[in-house]
């Protein structure tokens, strides 16, 4: 099993979670003794192996997903480039009018982190060039969602309800892009 690390704090009660390597962080209330922490520790080790287990699978399978695409070479990333912007211009165009949004540029980075980013204040988008591993409709769904956040910056309700509106299957869609980056085999086509 992966390390176990204790950090005490303010708080209310003893908790546990397992970060993305691994490792079980566990957050004690100042005051507790440490007899009382290995017994929670210990009470709670057939969880905490199998929760670790998950997470490293989880991990291992997403570094899967995100290796099909080649970019390793500057030529790989600017064909991966030129498909990106072929295949979500005329959706950022389509939508946008839509929604009576103007996005003032857009640009495509390799990141694995995050789908898309909006930039409110310059009203720049940037996409991930791994959308190329999802199937169209998720990309869609990547696209409207940071069209939404020209509207409204935040992921609150007024959010929510512009996805509603604007793309009615974005929660199916990101349902099917977590199963696509977690699951044990890897979408191959997209």
């Amino acid at each position: 099993m992966s390390e176990i690390i204790v950090t005490y704090r303010r708080t209310r009660r003893l908790s546990m979670r397992i970060v993305k390597n691994g490792d079980v962080h566990v957050s004690v209330p100042f005051g507790i003794s440490k007899r009382e922490v290995e017994r929670f520790v210990e009470a709670h080790r057939d969880w905490m192996e199998k929760a670790s287990q998950r997470t490293l699978e989880h991990q291992n399978h997403r570094t899967l997903f995100y290796k099909q695409l080649p970019l390793g070479t500057r030529i790989e990333k600017q064909a991966a480039v030129l498909r990106l912007r072929t295949l979500i211009e005329p959706m950022v165009e389509q939508h946008s009018q839509a929604m009576g949004v103007c996005p003032q540029s857009i640009n495509f980075r390799a990141m694995i982190s995050r789908w898309g980013v909006c930039n409110v204040r310059n009203k720049s988008i940037c996409f991930s060039l791994y959308l190329l591993l999802l199937p169209e409709w998720c990309v869609e769904h990547v696209v409207v969602h940071e069209l939404c956040h020209l509207l409204e910056p935040s992921h609150n309700a007024r959010f929510h309800a512009l996805m509603d509106r604007f793309y009615p299957r974005w929660r199916e869609a990101r349902t099917t892009t977590r199963k696509l980056v977690y699951s044990k085999v890897p979408l191959c086509d997209s």
